[in-house]
């Protein structure tokens, strides 16, 4: 492996495909301090391409984890004006937004819960010109990965650091597809593959979806009249393609949040606020969740739950072969952007408006009367396994098969 030369072609797609940088636009660039020397590189692939200015933005766990076991609930329950301006500027001016995250799974074990989630629904209230606008498709945005040496190390426990790093940046490049052959060709014929499932399941127009497998999952997930099924590359306001996240595999729509019934188990660990959440189950009745449990990280399970009301209840349904390429690799990344895409997921919290017809027309209010979700979190959990089976069930109460044996088969 080459590892300048992947990190190059890596920077050049993560401005290029990612977000697809435009003549003229700003770019707020969110990046994990351990991966500053790639943020650069990204940098400077989005002035290459004409961007107006590229706003650095770094973030560190540790700085935020001080400040958590430090600062006053009043503190972390505050964003001030200026911050909050500072983001919901840039999205009035039409920027785009890259996110390279590394991030250490279990930075926050431990920290007080009823900060972070002040600081999470502050966030919500702080930021939500910005959410509304990207929501009616005005930001376009991408989300990448950075292997830092404490990530690299909970995925190869057994490996050295900097081997262990070796072998992160290895599944990272399978995954976005760099090396062996022409990675933007690859990326349209993926992305004409994903758009083919989606069509397929748009013409079903399913009303509801039921899931069983041996891990006891027996769960039935209502869809939202005028569902839209997405997956692949998304199309802003301005009418320009981009990728939401690198990897992506999911095809995904918007259930509605009044209807679920049943008992759903997760299939790989879920790393939540910086806490690892491992071998959960929720019990959901009329689209609430009334009842759960956790092996592992009860504590970080009650706080996503009991953030707020719509935290209780699905903001999206995504689907993705168990045959795959991620999960192929065999590697549990304890990153819900890798993960996320090697498993069929659901998602607790807000919804995407564009998952339904004119959802992005819809104000909050008039969206949960159609059954649209809202919440200050959205969390993907993953359900998928080899034996998943899922059957569509029409209006008129016909049943289709769509998984057997973890993998589509309509």
């Amino acid at each position: 492996m080459n590892l300048d030369k992947y990190l190059q072609e890596y920077a050049r797609l993560t401005a290029r495909n990612g977000v697809n940088v435009t003549p003229g636009k700003y770019v707020l660039l969110n990046c994990a301090l351990d991966a500053a020397d790639f943020g650069r590189m990204v940098m400077e692939e989005c002035y290459k391409l004409g961007a107006k200015d590229v706003l650095m933005l770094y973030y560190d766990d540790k700085a935020a984890r001080i400040r958590y076991e430090n600062a006053s609930l009043e503190v972390c329950g505050n964003i001030p004006d200026w911050r909050a301006e500072q983001r919901n500027y840039y999205a009035r001016e039409g920027c785009v937004a890259i996110h390279i995250i590394a991030d250490d799974p279990e930075a926050f074990a431990g920290v007080d819960s009823e900060k972070m989630t002040a600081n999470t629904v502050a966030a919500k209230k702080a930021f939500k010109p910005y959410y509304d606008i990207m929501d009616k498709g005005g930001i376009r945005w991408t989300i990448v990965a950075y292997p830092s040496k404490v990530w690299a190390k909970k995925v190869f426990p057994d490996e050295t650091p900097t081997k262990a790093v070796e072998k992160l940046w290895s599944a990272i490049f399978k995954s976005v597809r760099i090396g062996r052959g022409d990675t933007v060709k690859k990326w349209q014929k993926h992305d004409r593959i994903l758009k083919r499932r989606a069509a397929k399941l748009n013409q079903e127009n399913f009303a509801y979806l039921h899931y069983k497998n041996s891990l006891g999952t027996d769960f039935r997930v209502g869809l939202a009249e005028g569902h839209i099924w997405k997956g692949g590359s998304e199309r802003c306001a301005e009418g320009i393609d981009y990728f939401p996240n690198m990897p992506t595999e999911e095809i995904f729509t918007m259930p509605d949040c009044r209807k679920a019934e049943g008992r759903v188990y997760c299939a790989m660990p879920l790393s939540y606020q910086g806490e690892l959440i491992d071998k959960f189950w929720l019990e959901f009745r009329d689209g609430q969740v009334v009842d759960y449990g956790a092996e592992t990280g009860l504590r970080a399970l009650k706080r996503l739950l009991e953030t707020d009301e719509g935290s209780k209840r699905l903001g999206e349904v995504a689907l993705i072969p168990y045959d795959s390429p991620i999960s192929n690799l065999g590697i549990l990344f304890y990153e819900t952007l890798f993960d996320e895409n090697a498993s069929c997921h659901l998602a607790l919290g807000d919804c995407y408006p564009d998952t339904m017809k004119d959802g992005e027309k819809l104000t909050d209010e008039e969206l949960l009367e159609k059954g649209g979700n809202d919440s200050a979190n959205h969390v993907d959990f993953m359900i998928g396994t080899s034996d998943l089976e899922i059957t569509g069930i029409r209006h008129d109460g016909a049943e289709v098969k769509i998984f057997e044996n973890g993998n589509f088969i309509i």
